[in-house]
């Protein structure tokens, strides 16, 4: 199921859930009833898995609240729905977090986010089938690709590192916008050529692609592009090795990253947003058997959001208030 139920059916839901709760089980002053959507990403990438291991947290251990991960094209559309009242927390790519509190790119002004932490690095992944005889970035000029999900970070990312190398996005190849289920099943029907996805590693819709067809498709390494991409935005870009290890590939691919950000809307209450922080370190060991990206992040990396600005709640916490 997609989308929030409206703010009645939630209120509805929230005298279901809680008739009959002890007198220390739940709040009345809960905000927005009580109930907590989670804006994630595509269902077979990481967002998803740790919003789901998220959500089971807060609803387990902050009283009067029950969180739920929703399923969304990622980053623009997290921000955006976070923006609008649609969801409470967002995961999103520390690059459009930046345009969002700037107001460019794909926001037309400055978006009122605030952050409670960054997490774990996205790695670029750049995958071509290896009949398309794609040996380096340039020959990907006139081929079939997927930049995912439209107003995702993955296709912002994809655009800007098309431009990085020399080619038009628009133009110079057959540009597809498709979540990354969809992308999947293209790329093993033949029907694309290569795909570009950010995600934390492993992303489980790659893994399930890599390992369905071993030396069908093949890492592409980017990581020279990372001058002219920061020529143009800046040092929010940065470069590691995709390891060997990961996918079982050849070698390790060098690649570019950016890390992620969990976003909050700035007129979430004070404590509200000091208890989710402080919940991600409480329990940072069911998050992490979620999925391993959970433990790539600690209380110093995690208060590191420059740009975005910490949520005072969230920045409380990291002060040890």
């Amino acid at each position: 199921m997609t989308g929030r139920p409206s703010r009645w059916l939630a209120a509805v839901l929230v005298t279901v859930l809680t008739a009959g709760c002890g007198p220390n089980e739940t709040r009345p002053e809960a905000w927005h009833g009580g109930r907590i959507f989670l804006a994630t990403g595509n269902t077979t990438g990481v967002y998803y898995q740790l919003g789901g291991g998220y959500a089971d947290v807060i609803s387990r251990h902050l009283p009067g609240y029950e969180a739920r991960a929703e399923p969304t094209g990622a980053s623009v559309e997290n921000i955006t729905r976070l923006a609008g009242g649609d969801m409470e927390i967002a995961f999103s790519l520390s690059d459009t977090a930046a345009d969002a509190v700037a107001g460019r790119g794909a926001f037309r002004q400055p978006q009122p986010v605030r952050a409670l932490a960054r997490v774990y690095s996205n790695y670029t992944h750049v995958i071509v089938r290896a009949e398309a005889e794609i040996t380096n970035f340039a020959s990907l000029r006139g081929k079939r690709i997927s930049t995912g999900s439209p107003r995702s970070g993955t296709d912002i990312i994809a655009g800007r590192l098309l431009s990085a190398g020399g080619i038009d996005p628009e133009r110079d190849v057959r540009r597809f916008t498709l979540s990354l289920p969809e992308t999947v099943t293209r790329m093993r029907a033949g029907t694309l050529d290569a795909m570009f996805f950010s995600g934390g590693l492993p992303t489980p819709g790659i893994a399930d692609l890599l390992a369905s067809a071993p030396g069908r498709f093949e890492l592409l390494p980017i990581a020279d592009l990372i001058d002219p991409l920061n020529a143009t935005y800046g040092s929010v870009y940065t470069t590691a090795e995709l390891p060997r290890d990961v996918y079982g590939t050849r070698t390790g691919t060098p690649t570019v990253t950016v890390s992620n950000m969990i976003l909050v809307g700035a007129d979430m209450p004070e404590q509200l947003a000091y208890d989710l922080t402080r919940l991600l370190f409480a329990h940072q060991g069911d998050l992490i058997d979620v999925h391993p990206e959970a433990g790539n992040f600690t209380r110093q990396s995690a208060s590191g959001t420059d740009p975005i600005p910490l949520h005072p709640g969230a920045a409380r916490f990291y002060r040890g208030g």
